[in-house]
């Protein structure tokens, strides 16, 4: 099992393929590929987010509350095997602030926790926290598998401070049948697939060069969530 916590700013940016070539070169006289991406290459995501059957999680997630909090499980590609590790995720919002505690597992423990609630055994503390707070997520809002969103990211980290860290996410694609991972194949595009997300990740400001840059390219902040655009196209074509 492995464990990573961020707490961070996180600003999104809805960009064209034309604005991301140009910004692309000033990005890379600052910042460095982080460790996924081999060769400077893309890699795949897939996350698996839970919800109950009325959607709660996520239309509370659109009003906009305070407080917003999400579950899921994330991949780094397909599962290949048993052995592979994944990761569940508790994503939370307050006031602007974003928190993810994440554990790590064997892709066959992790559909074990899904299905019967067995959780994998550790006398590490710090991991069991985690899954204490799965559990008492799942206890007050019962969820299950609902929609899977896979996308194709380029992440960068600033050479001066890590902690800063710069993501381009596209070919972004969902899917609401047959959520097993390990033979997911795509869905349908949440965007055209010339348009991409930008999200910056950052514990206090967007650097100066950076938010020159985005000003240049005419590029501003938005309020874009994955699983969000998903539900209201969802709505919108019932």
């Amino acid at each position: 099992m492995a464990l990573t916590t961020f707490q961070r700013y996180e600003k999104k940016f809805y960009i064209t393929r034309a604005q991301y070539e140009h910004l692309l070169p000033v990005v890379l006289e600052h910042m460095d590929p982080d460790q996924y991406c081999i060769d400077g290459k893309s890699y795949n995501l897939v996350n698996l987010y839970f919800d109950d059957d009325e959607d709660t999680v996520i239309i509370n997630s659109v009003l906009k509350p305070r407080y917003k909090e999400k579950l899921r499980l994330r991949c780094y590609g397909a599962p290949a095997s048993d052995d592979t590790i994944v990761y569940f995720e508790i994503k939370s919002k307050l006031y602007g602030t974003v928190v993810k505690r994440r554990v790590g597992m064997r892709y066959a423990d992790a559909l074990e926790y899904i299905e019967t609630g067995k959780r994998p055994q550790t006398d590490i503390y710090i991991y069991n926290q985690v899954t204490d707070e799965i559990d008492e997520l799942l206890k007050r809002r019962p969820c299950k598998p609902r929609l899977i969103i896979s996308y194709d990211r380029h992440a960068y980290f600033l050479r001066d401070d890590p902690a800063v860290r710069l993501t381009f996410d596209e070919n972004i694609m969902t899917k609401r049948d047959d959520l097993n991972l390990s033979h997911y194949k795509g869905g349908e595009y949440l965007i055209p697939p010339d348009d991409l997300i930008l999200e910056i990740k950052v514990p206090y400001s967007i650097p100066l060069w950076l938010s020159k840059a985005l000003s240049d390219e005419g590029v501003f902040i938005t309020s874009f969530s994955k699983y969000g655009r998903e539900y209201k196209n969802r709505q919108l074509s019932k």
